[in-house]
């Protein structure tokens, strides 16, 4: 064996060989902090942790808006319409992979960056700011909903606090809020590394199904007694209003979909990282099944009387046995997943606000008073946004109308039509002007319909 090839040997040591190589060529200081800087002290993460990590990004508050999309669309559209948003995030995220690949970009905004320079990639970072800020904004909204209760239309629906002990300062949703937020988010938002939510991204999944599991339960048992009607199967158009009121169910779906954000940091953690395409595909089945599955059951156990948020359809008498318990289980078990999916959605969220405010600083891993600096503005900003914004379904029209179309659909085609590598095929091109079209159409559609109702709605009482 030569020397030269005894070098070859040293320089194909994986990450999992702690060994240090000296190489006598290079400086003794850094001269560029890497992008991955820091996934080099553990040995990669694992393909199921992966999965669960962005299966727990996909899976969060917008499964709770599912059955309201049912409820606009009908039965079979709105199950086409989830299936066809699957496929369509599929093809996304695979064109990101490949053109990641060729470009050797280690982030989403690095790729941008390369496409279209630094505006193109602080485009991609508002718009992330935006979309997540939005989301987990979201999720507060939720667990106060579930644990105080929420009123819809002037009806108020008790939280599971209000119904175990009453009305007190202690139970109320600013109060529940501020306790979550400094119990649990901020301790969970504390870890730097995305693969240390592994174990409670798993346990967020399993609530989830275990939420799925006592609806279903609930729905079959309710079907075989007889006392569901049959829903209705396509929806009710009747105008030219109505019509338009249908596209206002795609921001909600596409948002329901959004995990572009995060899919660079798992592949940079996995210990083989070629199976990035098997994780996003493995991620998306499990989702989509069990958004089909919960927004079937959920708009047949409910019907027209379904809310936007469907969690706070469980505070009323369901007339089956131990129905009560069933309640709490199937509401408690939900805000539990969103509290532990918090953290996996604020770590791109702190990442990009960190590219974007300090773009040629060192790792913010590295810095413990930024990373404490910017950690605890945001939360504090979505937990102002939590106590201000009334509705799961206003907070998802304007996030998914803008920022998450952006994210999921049209700056992973523009990457792809500007083809700065060639390696883009006229399939790819034909399917990413479709995915613009229909992403800008609809989305604007959305907008002046929630718009022109919003208007009419103000403009009644005086009439």
């Amino acid at each position: 064996m030569t020397i030269g090839s005894l070098k070859q040997v040293k320089e194909k040591k994986s990450r999992n060989n702690k060994q240090a190589v000296v190489d006598e060529q290079s400086p003794l200081l850094p001269t560029k902090h890497k992008e991955d800087a820091g996934f080099d002290e553990f040995d990669g993460a694992s393909f199921s942790g992966a999965v669960f990590n962005l299966s727990t990004t996909i899976v969060g508050a917008g499964i709770m808006a599912l059955p309201a999309t049912m409820k606009s669309l009908g039965l079979i559209p709105g199950i086409a319409m989830i299936i066809f948003t699957a496929f369509l995030t599929e093809a996304s995220i695979e064109l990101l992979i490949r053109f990641s690949r060729t470009s050797k970009a280690t982030s989403y905004g690095g790729l941008m960056g390369d496409t279209f320079g630094k505006y193109g990639k602080m485009l991609l970072q508002i718009c992330i700011l935006v979309n997540n800020i939005g989301v987990l904004v979201v999720y507060m909204i939720i667990i106060g909903d579930v644990l105080s209760g929420t009123n819809s239309n002037g009806v108020h629906h008790a939280g599971v606090l209000e119904g175990w002990f009453g009305i007190h300062w202690w139970n109320s949703r600013f109060f529940i809020l501020l306790v979550t937020t400094l119990g649990i988010f901020a301790p969970l938002a504390s870890l730097k590394r995305i693969d240390s939510l592994r174990f409670t991204s798993a346990l967020s999944v399993a609530l989830a199904v275990v939420f799925l599991v006592v609806i279903v339960g609930i729905t079959l048992f309710k079907l075989m007694s007889g006392s569901i009607h049959m829903p209705r199967l396509f929806s009710d158009v009747y105008d030219i209003t109505s019509f338009l009121k249908l596209f206002t169910v795609v921001p909600v779906l596409v948002t329901a979909y959004i995990c572009h954000y995060n899919v660079h940091s798992i592949e940079n953690e996995l210990e083989d990282r070629t199976q990035i395409r098997a994780v996003v595909k493995s991620s998306l089945a499990l989702c989509s099944s069990v958004y089909v599955l919960t927004s079937l059951f959920g708009f047949l156990l409910f019907g027209d009387a379904t809310l936007d948020d469907v969690l706070a359809n469980f505070d009323t008498n369901l007339g089956i046995p131990l129905g009560s318990l069933l309640n709490d289980v199937v509401r408690v078990s939900y805000a539990a997943h969103l509290m532990l999916v918090f953290p996996v959605v604020f770590y791109p969220l702190r990442l990009n606000l960190d590219g974007l405010l300090f773009p040629s600083a060192r790792p913010l891993t590295s810095d413990n008073l930024r990373f404490a600096s910017i950690s605890s503005g945001l939360i504090a900003i979505i937990f102002l946004g939590a106590n201000f914004i009334p509705s799961i379904w206003d907070a998802f029209q304007f996030t998914g109308a803008t920022a998450a179309v952006c994210i999921g659909y049209i700056f992973p085609a523009s990457v792809t039509l500007r083809d700065p590598y060639g390696i883009a095929t006229k399939k790819d091109k034909i399917l990413c002007i479709f995915m613009i079209v229909i992403a800008v159409f609809s989305n604007v559609v959305a907008i002046y319909s929630d718009a022109y109702s919003l208007i009419k709605k103000n403009s009644s009482p005086s009439e």
